[in-house]
């Protein structure tokens, strides 16, 4: 398993984590949740998002964790509920708060504590124009949680939630469609039609400034939606010509900037082999490049970080090369001295490129790879 920084959080994650929403969804009973979670750990997953707010399910997984419930790390949501049984978001104080101390009663510190769900202008008053985020602010300076995070799936809303200062990570909704969805596209619309193939037109520029913005300010991402709700490995609703797989899709999580785990939901022993199994294969078992590939020339210039370009005769990264220069490009007058740092810290840069083109006739995309590393250049120095 690789573990990697959650942002400048001073955690580290599997890459691999797991998502408990469907143990709830599905009525799993407790044997098989066990049976799961301790296949999670003995599988090396040290990450576990529990947004749900049913106290019994929430019960049954601490249960499952028992005495390595120090080992791990939770996502834990502020402002899911479920009154009368079903989901909701709070943003009323008093309702936030008998669900959110509910849950450090069961699990004890949390160490991600997660503002739920802003998507909307009416979510992000909810949190920012009430006493939501004082209250989450508290809970940090208690120490009830350790760090504080929130979940979005909306890329306008996430930028401007971490423009506010407040979170030190993020969970979001990343696959290739999505990344391909209008910036106001609602994305649950699709878990229920299908991936529409005339709603894809390319890189939403919002999501790539997003994930670059997350680097740049070292906010780790945690993945959720990774597979589209299976909708990208299905032959019916896939945008591409084929469909994905699954280590395909949680590589492509994986790949872009700032990402630091990928949490798809398993509700049994088997589902969460198949996803662990992503750890035995080979990187050309792993590429998903000649699927999204398929999707006309809506990826045309732009890099997604799918490594096809590599090897390079003089030793760059030039995958990792061209993040550097996207976060750069937000701010090119005023690029952070940490990006200029960790690109100056490569063991390769871009002045080493001696333009032989082995790249630019291997990119599936047709990204201007020569241009890059001169590009590069010039903003970090």
């Amino acid at each position: 398993m690789e573990y990697r920084p959650i942002g400048a959080t001073g955690l580290k994650c599997s890459a691999i984590g797991l998502g408990c929403e469907y143990f709830d969804v599905a009525k799993v009973p407790y044997d098989k949740i066990k049976e799961t979670i301790d296949l999670a750990l003995n599988g090396g997953i040290n990450i576990f998002d529990v947004f749900m707010p049913g106290q019994e399910i929430r019960e049954q997984i601490a249960k499952a964790l028992s005495s390595r419930r120090k080992d791990v790390i939770i996502q834990g949501h502020i402002g899911s509920t479920d009154i009368n049984k079903q989901y909701d978001i709070s943003r009323d104080l008093p309702t936030v708060k008998k669900y959110f101390e509910d849950m450090l009663r069961i699990f004890g510190r949390i160490e991600l504590g997660m503002m739920f769900f802003i998507d909307s202008e009416a979510d992000y008053k909810g949190v920012f124009e009430t006493g939501f985020a004082e209250y989450v602010q508290q809970l940090k300076q208690q120490g009830d949680i350790g760090h504080i995070g929130f979940s979005s799936h909306n890329p306008k809303t996430a930028i401007r939630v971490i423009e506010t200062g407040l979170p030190e990570m993020m969970m979001f909704s990343i696959n290739p469609a999505f990344d391909m969805l209008p910036p106001d596209e609602y994305v649950f619309d699709h878990f229920d039609k299908g991936f529409g193939k005339d709603m894809f037109r390319g890189i939403d520029p919002t999501r790539a400034a997003l994930y670059s913005l997350c680097q740049q300010k070292q906010i780790g991402i945690t993945v959720m939606k990774a597979l589209g709700a299976g909708k990208l490995m299905s032959p019916q609703h896939t945008p591409f010509q084929q469909p994905m797989t699954l280590a395909q899709c949680l590589h492509y999580a994986l790949t872009r900037p700032a990402v630091c785990s990928v949490l798809p939901g398993c509700k049994s022993v088997q589902e969460l082999s198949e996803v662990l199994n992503y750890n035995n294969l080979t990187d050309a078992q792993k590429d998903y490049a000649q699927v999204i590939s398929t999707k006309r020339n809506d990826f045309r210039g732009a890099c997604v970080y799918c490594s096809h370009c590599q090897p390079c005769p003089t030793g760059i990264d030039i995958a990792t090369v061209n993040k550097y220069l996207d976060i750069a490009k937000l701010n090119p007058n005023n690029v952070p001295p940490s990006i200029k740092s960790h690109y100056n810290g490569l063991a390769h840069k871009g002045d080493e490129c001696i333009a032989c083109g082995h790249c630019e006739r291997r990119c599936p995309f047709g990204v201007p790879v020569i241009k890059n590393m001169t590009d590069v250049e010039k903003l970090m120095n």
